[in-house]
């Protein structure tokens, strides 16, 4: 079994809030748009270097009251003190940055839905 690319769907009763969160926060563009056809959703594919996210409206064959995710999106940067200054005071925050000591430097915060945004790097130490 060959595995060629994983994004992550995240369903909004925003959608349009939500594209204008990742384009204008974050820096995605947005790459596709499907509008609703039968029991497809609207969706919106969204991108930034390597990174692709598709938002969707709520299926109607599932319960959908508030965006629930288990979670999160751990996005790989190669310079999370730079992503950390441009958040911190725009979302609201899981966690600050900090160097960890499995070797990562990272920081938590939530987009306007609630989803769990991971941004971190490798910190590698000469000890």
């Amino acid at each position: 079994m060959n595995l060629n690319k994983l994004t992550p769907l995240l369903r909004t009763t925003q959608l349009k809030e939500t594209v204008d969160w990742y384009v204008n926060e974050l820096g995605f563009t947005c790459t596709d748009f499907v509008p609703a056809w039968g029991f497809v959703p609207i969706a919106i594919g969204m991108q930034l270097h390597n990174a692709d996210i598709m938002l969707a409206t709520p299926i109607k064959h599932i319960i959908f009251d508030t965006p629930s995710f288990t979670g999160s999106l751990y996005i790989n940067t190669n310079n999370t003190d730079a992503c950390w200054e441009k958040l911190k005071d725009k979302c609201k925050v899981c966690y600050a940055i900090e160097t960890f000591d499995y070797g990562m430097r990272e920081f938590g915060v939530y987009d306007i839905n609630g989803y769990l945004l991971q941004f971190g790097q490798p910190v590698y130490t000469n000890e």
